[in-house]
């Protein structure tokens, strides 16, 4: 059995220290960093670590930072949250709205780190744990490819037997946790195509390339070949996000350029998505005598939650409450979490933070915030995978 002075030092930690965790995560809010340049976060992160007697490591990037402390021999779990920001203007009009023109945490890694801040510290306080324990505050994670790829390089996973971690989820009310076994999360990739031709007049577009009629063609044809050459049970969706092309309405152009993404909810698929893709806007181009330049960016596989591990996570959130744990499935987001899964066992937990009243922000909107009694929920969830570890 774990020492029950666990979840007891967490309760008393909380009791003391539940508004400390709702103002770090709004002064967080208030200087939002973004990718790979969160040094003032990674400085005020370690400087409460430390303050706690504990022993911060900064990663060799010089942004993202781990902590380990509880017992040396035996298993370790990692608990892991991500700290960086979106060039996003914020427009909630909160009292500790960001400070830093043209950024926001509008994806929640302010509470993500505020909560993992919370448990660490918390965790910290007992007299005795059942498992080792690394913190891991992760930079880069908007970016692809990641901040987790360059955590892992540094050795973050390094004795490590399982990790873990949260995601805000505004579709979930405040109070509720949840999980599933499997993926949670989809592949997300990018897709740049540059098309080229000689240019021409409208009236003769026999004479040349018609680029702007190729990148129809592309934007209908694409999406509508991944549907039949890929198992619909896969939830493989294609979205144009951009197209830039010509000036006048009767020049066909020389460039132009189309963007987009493409998710699945398969790791198979997900594998032979880019060959799929190259042989697909080739065939359709190919009659039109356009030349092309295909640039396709690997994102993130899914996140896959291992089953022991989704286990310890349900039994930690059932822990909080009788009505805490509720239902989820997988998502067409992607997470960088993701990469750690392929290399030890974990899972991730969808934490609510919408209030239960008013509209449902999205994440990545200029808009989206959260009820911050979610801080505490996170905490205690997050301590509880430790708590659980016990009983393996």
């Amino acid at each position: 059995m774990p020492p029950a002075s666990v979840s007891h030092a967490v309760e008393a930690w909380l009791a003391a220290h539940a508004d400390d965790v709702v103002a770090w995560r709004r002064h967080l809010h208030r200087h939002p960093e973004l990718s790979r340049q969160e040094f003032a976060t990674t400085q005020f992160i370690g400087e409460l670590l430390a303050g706690a007697g504990l022993n911060p490591k900064v990663l060799p990037s010089g942004t993202g930072l781990t902590c380990d402390f509880g017992p040396e021999d035996g298993p370790r779990l990692a608990l892991r949250a991500d700290i960086d920001a979106l060039p996003m203007t914020e427009q909630t009009g909160a009292p500790y709205a960001s400070l830093v023109p043209g950024v926001a945490h509008a994806c929640g890694h302010d509470a993500h780190t505020a909560i993992l801040l919370g448990a660490g510290l918390a965790l910290a306080s007992a007299a005795e744990l059942p498992v080792g324990v690394r913190l891991v505050f992760q930079a880069a994670e908007e970016l692809m490819p990641g901040g987790a790829i360059d955590a892992i390089a540094a050795g973050v996973l390094s004795g490590v037997s399982r990790i873990f971690a949260l995601h805000c989820d505004p579709r979930l009310k405040v109070g509720r946790v949840a999980t599933i076994p499997g993926p949670i999360t989809s592949a997300a990739d990018t897709v740049e195509i540059t098309v080229s031709g000689p240019g021409g007049h409208t009236s003769r577009p026999h004479l040349t390339a018609d680029l702007v009629y190729g990148l129809g063609t592309l934007i209908t044809g694409l999406p509508g070949v991944l549907s039949r050459r890929i198992d619909p049970r896969n939830s493989t969706v294609m979205v144009w996000g951009a197209v830039n092309s010509g000036a006048a309405a009767n020049a066909i152009p020389q460039s132009g350029r189309l963007a987009g993404t493409v998710r699945t909810a398969s790791r198979d698929t997900w594998v032979a998505m880019e060959g799929i893709v190259e042989e697909a806007v080739a065939s359709l181009l190919e009659p039109l005598n356009i030349e092309h330049t295909l640039i396709y960016h690997r994102g993130v596989p899914p996140v896959v939650n291992e089953a022991v591990s989704t286990r310890m996570l349900t039994h930690a959130i059932e822990a909080v409450g009788p009505d805490v744990l509720a239902e989820t499935q997988q998502s067409g987001g992607g997470e960088d979490f993701s990469w750690y899964l392929e290399q030890v066992p974990g899972a991730m937990g969808r934490l609510g933070v919408w209030s239960g009243s008013g509209p449902q922000l999205d994440l990545h909107q200029p808009t989206f915030d959260l009820d911050e009694r979610a801080l505490a929920v996170g905490v205690r969830v997050m301590a509880g995978v430790v708590d659980q570890a016990g009983l393996l």
